[in-house]
């Protein structure tokens, strides 16, 4: 069978699909090397997204961020027929009581109680801390394996999730340090760790420690530092891991001590109070790794 991916003309694999005439056609040589393609998108146009949800036939796409995955009807509660017009009298009582009955038909037992409060504490917790939605897809889903295997029993719900949200975190490259999980969650630090190290362990999870240079972009961010400085930093922290120096330090007190340095060598100084508060960590971190960078490394900083 020839392979509708390369050109049996040519033998070229630049090929192009032409909508309007249904075709594939090879854009070395234009042989047609497909036709009459079957153009599986809607047959409507929409010139903004108003208009294309309005004309959209389908719901909204299944989610793990939903304890039922988005996937049950849902009556609305505004007290309007589909026309835009006010429901009165004996039917918006009829509608109000279906609204109950729904309610309670969606959530009908334990399991599923305890997956609709940890999932709503899990997007509460990842708006706070303006997360992108893969994070939260990824942590609802350790969750929702951490159920599964029944790792739940006997712990907090929001320390497991908490936990779900940091191994999303470091998963995906957005490290979050346990100090901002814990700002924003209810439980402490410890309980946190805690957890994390069981759900890691239950679930068979082997992540890689965190590398200083993932916090670079945010700190130097928050410290309003040009992109020089924070590309100069990462060079430092490439140096310093290379030679075996970032070993069994912290990730966020050497990136913080590498901005430090950049800021001084590309004329942009920082405090180390400043750097200190934007990676929370204290100025004896910070002037403790900056001592080690500028020896180990033979950084000359101008006073």
């Amino acid at each position: 069978m020839a392979d509708k991916n390369i050109c049996p003309v040519c033998g070229s694999d630049k090929l192009f699909y032409d909508p309007r005439r249904g075709e594939i056609v090879c854009s070395v040589c234009g042989y047609v090397v497909q036709q009459n393609v079957i153009d599986e998108g809607p047959e409507w146009r929409a010139f903004d997204p108003d208009q294309r949800t309005k004309r959209a036939r389908t719901g909204a796409p299944m989610t793990l961020m939903i304890h039922d995955k988005g996937l049950s009807t849902d009556i609305d509660w505004r007290d309007r027929d589909i026309h835009g017009n006010q429901i009165t009298g004996m039917y918006r009582t009829k509608m109000r009581r279906l609204r109950m009955w729904q309610r309670r038909m969606r959530i009908n037992d334990a399991a599923e109680r305890n997956l609709a409060f940890a999932l709503s504490e899990l997007d509460r917790m990842a708006a706070q801390m303006m997360l992108p939605r893969r994070v939260k897809e990824v942590a609802a889903s350790l969750y929702r394996k951490a159920v599964m295997k029944k790792l739940i029993r006997g712990r907090s719900i929001e320390g497991m999730v908490s936990a779900a949200l940091y191994a999303a975190c470091r998963m995906e490259g957005i490290p979050r340090t346990l100090d901002e999980i814990a700002a924003v969650s209810k439980v402490t630090k410890k309980e946190i760790g805690r957890s994390y190290r069981f759900l890691a362990r239950g679930l068979g999870l082997n992540l890689r420690p965190t590398s200083p240079i993932e916090y670079v972009d945010r700190f130097g961010d928050a410290l309003d530092v040009s992109q020089r400085t924070k590309k100069r930093a990462k060079e430092i922290l490439q140096e310093a891991i290379k030679r075996g120096i970032t070993s069994g330090k912290g990730p966020t007190g050497l990136a913080a001590a590498a901005l430090y340095v950049a800021s001084l060598l590309e004329g942009e100084k920082k405090t180390q109070r400043e750097v200190a508060e934007v990676a929370h960590v204290t100025e004896v971190t910070v002037r403790n790794r900056y001592k080690e960078l500028v020896e180990k490394l033979g950084i000359n900083v101008p006073i």
